[in-house]
């Protein structure tokens, strides 16, 4: 600013009340660079006694590394004179009598006294606000720091925790992985001695019947041969057969079952002109039927499967048997094989009882009967362990069955 003031006017009791009530230091330089007043304040600041500046270079009162420089900056500014901070984003120190350094705020004006230039420095001790600053600055330095500590133990602790809950976890599925092999050799215990129950009370009850019969036949073929009655040693002999391909049947069941319980099956599979294999599975299964009933077989002549023989075999042994033990004599067993896309499919259609409705969900269960079999002879695992076996060559079994009109089973097999 620029005011036209003479100097007198600094021993004014006006001016002389402001100037030394200001609560930043004042001091009044020449263009020389020459204290000319000072207020109580700036004396204060710099710790000098009353009216001990005046005359002061300014410079003193800067610390020696910045007098150089600030004779430069004292002379631009005279030559431009403005209202102004200095060092604004700069640190600025000043020196006080002691030689201590401080921190302090500068601005600049100026003003014109008979002509010649005074410059006004407003100057004011931050020193507390530095220290304050400092403070925040260390706190904020060593909540960083803290912080940092924190995370990281936050991140240790984290890692921790999930390794015990990993652990927990291993430990859990462990326990629960040891509970199912502890449920399921339960199961297959309680399973093993329900079968061997029902083994005890089948074989008790199937195994009596023929065997008494082989018995009772064999006495009386004695006695009609010493009579010569030629007919009748003949039917006992067929009965005796007869008696014995069933306790066969059913010891076939038993052992097949075990075995599949056991997993001791092997695949062997092998080329087999369909034709050759149907052949012997007639030739074998006529004599078992019941008197007038026979096999008619439908399938592409020419026709060779890639399969297992064996357990093609005891499926077809198993379907047979069950048509013809469960139709009157006299019947036809109609059974089909044809190949599609890379699979054997082959039916058995019989026209005996067929199976009620609310049995057939039940069907392929062990030692289950349907409730029409009456005393017709049977374990109940036939239908049991073809579904196994089916199922153990990658295929599948199905039925469609109306009661009193006969069933048709139906068995897919990749090959």
């Amino acid at each position: 600013m620029d005011v036209s003031a003479p100097l007198s006017l600094v021993t004014d009791d006006a001016f002389r009340e402001i100037f030394q009530s200001m609560s930043e230091g004042i001091l009044m330089v020449d263009e020389s660079g020459k204290i000319v007043v000072a207020n109580p304040i700036a004396e204060q600041i710099f710790g000098y006694e009353k009216n001990e500046l005046t005359g002061v270079s300014l410079e003193n009162l800067l610390p020696e590394r910045y007098r150089g420089r600030h004779i430069n900056f004292r002379k631009g500014f005279n030559e431009h004179p403005e209202p102004r901070r200095m060092g604004f984003g700069r640190d600025l120190t000043a020196l006080r009598k002691d030689g201590v350094e401080f921190p302090v705020e500068i601005s600049l004006s100026y003003t014109k006294v008979k002509g010649k230039l005074l410059v006004m420095s407003f100057i004011s001790d931050i020193s507390q606000r530095k220290k304050a600053e400092e403070a925040l600055k260390r706190s904020e330095e060593q909540l960083i720091v803290y912080a940092a500590e924190l995370e990281k133990k936050v991140q240790s602790r984290t890692e921790a925790l999930h390794k015990t809950i990993q652990k927990l976890e291993n430990e859990i599925t462990e326990r629960k992985r040891a509970e199912e092999e502890a449920r399921g050799a339960l199961e297959k215990e309680r399973e093993l001695n329900e079968l061997k129950t029902k083994f005890v009370s089948i074989a008790s009850h199937e195994f009596r019947t023929p065997l008494s019969a082989v018995l009772s036949s064999a006495s009386l073929i004695n006695q009609y041969n010493e009579r010569g009655e030629k007919d009748k040693v003949d039917k006992h002999v067929q009965r005796i057969k007869s008696s014995v391909n069933h306790l066969t049947s059913i010891l076939n069941d038993f052992l097949s079952l075990g075995k599949l319980e056991e997993g001791v099956i092997d695949i062997n599979k092998e080329q087999l002109v369909l034709k050759d294999f149907i052949d012997s599975i007639n030739e074998e299964m006529s004599p078992l039927l019941k008197q007038g009933q026979r096999l008619d077989i439908e399938f592409a002549p020419g026709t060779e499967v890639y399969a297992d023989s064996r357990i093609l075999r005891n499926i077809l042994f198993n379907l047979i048997t069950n048509a013809s033990k469960y139709s009157p004599e006299h019947e036809t067993i109609l059974l089909k094989f044809e190949k599609q896309n890379g699979e054997l499919i082959f039916s058995v259609q019989d026209e005996g009882i067929g199976i009620p409705d609310e049995d057939q969900r039940h069907l392929f269960e062990r030692f289950f009967r349907a409730s029409n079999s009456g005393n017709i002879q049977g374990t109940g695992l036939g239908l049991n362990i073809v579904k196994r076996y089916a199922e153990l060559l990658g295929g599948t079994i199905s039925f469609k069955s109306s009661y009193g009109k006969g069933s048709t089973f139906t068995v897919t097999i990749p090959i």
